[in-house]
């Protein structure tokens, strides 16, 4: 299908690997021009995986000013993804204030600075759209996840909070909740868990999690005009794990 984003400039946070790789090559199918923003991330590297030449931009989102570096840099972005962040698992107990803080300035006061700082440019150019990407946490609110649950929460409630007016400017405000997807994170912490993977598995819709590409085609359909008259809503990509009451 074709999603009228060629020559649309795409700006990915967390884009070196996992969920966002998977995000950048879905975008670079369709012909949409990438920056691809991480801590740590090679340009050609990234290029070759993506498919196409990117632009690649080492910053820590984490960082007080980042966000209004990134848009000076790039004022002119047409769709912006906000998926940056990796948020400790653990009980209320466990994750002290310190790592709590710092998993929340990336992933849900990152969150906030950029759409602070690119919601105004993309008024400035008449519209634009803006993806962020939560997670199932906030719909199953495990006490051995709070740090996760709370956070991901967070961020659907301004997605929501910011597209339900955003149309007024002519942009879109969309999150997108992925349940376990197939990333270098989760096949990780699979080796670690060793024989307990497979009974993980046969609770996972199609005993499978899901792939990043499955998550990127998700988020290219919704930033794209095929989408256009959703702003405010929150998408979820899990198989229907979320909707089972065993859940995990």
């Amino acid at each position: 299908m074709n999603l009228n984003l060629s020559g649309k400039r795409v700006l990915v946070t967390g884009g070196s690997k996992g969920i966002g790789m998977g995000i950048a090559r879905a975008f670079a199918a369709e012909g949409a021009d990438l920056i691809l923003v991480s801590r740590d991330i090679d340009e050609n590297e990234a290029s070759k995986k993506v498919g196409r030449p990117i632009t690649a931009v080492n910053l820590d989102l984490s960082q007080q000013g980042a966000a209004e570096q990134l848009g000076g840099r790039f004022p002119d972005i047409d769709i912006l993804v906000n998926n940056a962040g990796a948020v400790p698992s653990g009980s209320l107990f466990d994750v002290d204030e310190a790592r709590w803080r710092a998993a929340w300035d990336l992933k849900v006061f990152g969150y906030i600075n950029m759409c602070r700082t690119f919601y105004p440019l993309m008024v400035g150019r008449g519209g634009g759209t803006i993806v962020n990407i939560a997670g199932i946490g906030a719909i199953v609110k495990s006490p051995a996840a709070i740090c996760i649950a709370a956070g991901n929460a967070a961020i659907i409630v301004l997605s929501q909070t910011l597209g339900s007016g955003s149309h007024r400017d002519n942009i879109r405000v969309v999150a997108v909740n992925p349940g376990p997807v197939a990333t270098e994170r989760l096949k990780a912490a699979a080796s670690v868990q060793g024989t307990q993977k497979f009974n993980a598995d046969a609770l996972l819709p199609w005993a499978r999690p899901a792939s990043v590409e499955e998550i990127g085609a998700t988020v290219a359909f919704l930033a794209s005009p095929m989408s256009s008259y959703t702003s405010g809503s929150v998408v979820t990509v899990d198989g229907g794990l979320s909707a089972s009451a065993q859940g995990l």
